[in-house]
């Protein structure tokens, strides 16, 4: 292992400590050194950052910019170890300072994307994304907590899910409408289910039975709102996955510590 990768490997495991995830942030700086050795350097400079970071040709500012802004991150860790170490300047490929307007979507736009599934490869395919959608849309969990998932955390009995690995590494519990449970255990009780490798717990699994990628529910996401047919907004409000978790009509039970997503009377899981 090579000085850089060891500072990496280094870097990585004390944010880690801190509670950071950085799964986005590990893929990135490890494409960065694998660019950096093609380069033949053996050393981080701003150049090569910045080189890097505008890469493929013709990418979003704001994907340039947040290359360049994790890339920054572990220049400065890396500057303690090597002196070398050339920071990239903040106020060096801005990104927009605007955030994207989250899209709404409709009962009927939800639906039609769980039907939508019905052209995926497998009919197991069609039931992992159909499931996952209608779970995004009823309960306003974040893409990544879902795909977390482990089957443990279903409580079929209690009728709840437990977050385990939610923003900041915090963990929390939501209480779910009867439909939304039923759905979940058909989902499980399928026969079609693929065969778990020993160490996947996964609840969402893909075909290989391992657990689901978010590049992949990305790009499935994104074919399934071009076959139904879901258009732009506006420039700044495209039909998002993520936008999925903000169309929940929740309401907030405190007393007994359990956040209640009561929109599991819409179709969308109860379809499922």
């Amino acid at each position: 292992m090579s000085a850089l990768r060891q500072a990496l490997a280094d870097y990585l495991a004390m944010r880690r400590a801190l509670g950071y995830t950085l799964v986005r942030s590990e893929k990135l700086l490890a494409q960065f050194l694998t660019y950096l050795e093609a380069q033949g350097e053996d050393h981080l400079t701003t150049k090569t950052a910045l080189t890097w970071a505008m890469l493929p040709a013709g990418a979003d500012r704001s994907w340039m910019s947040a290359r360049l802004s994790v890339v920054r991150r572990f220049a400065t860790h890396l500057r303690g170890i090597e002196p070398a170490t050339e920071v990239p300047p903040c106020d060096l490929l801005p990104g927009r300072s605007c955030r994207a307007t989250p899209y709404l979507y409709s009962q009927e736009d939800v639906i039609a994307l769980m039907t939508a599934t019905a052209a995926l490869r497998t009919p197991h395919r069609e039931a992992t994304y159909r499931t996952l959608i209608g779970l995004l849309a009823v309960t306003g969990m974040r893409v990544g907590e879902a795909i977390g998932l482990d089957r443990d955390d279903f409580d079929a009995v209690g009728g709840g899910l437990t977050i385990r690995r939610g923003k900041s590494g915090k963990s929390r519990e939501l209480a779910l409408h009867p439909s939304t449970v039923a759905a979940l255990g058909n989902y499980l009780r399928r026969r079609d289910r693929p065969r778990r490798p020993p160490n996947t717990s996964a609840l969402f699994v893909s075909p290989a039975g391992t657990r689901l990628l978010y590049v992949n529910v990305q790009n499935t996401f994104q074919k399934l709102v071009c076959r139904v047919g879901i258009a732009p907004r506006s420039a700044g409000c495209r039909p998002r996955l993520h936008d999925l978790r903000h169309n929940s009509e929740c309401r907030i039970i405190p007393s007994d510590g359990r956040e209640a997503k009561e929109c599991g009377r819409s179709v969308a899981v109860g379809s499922a």
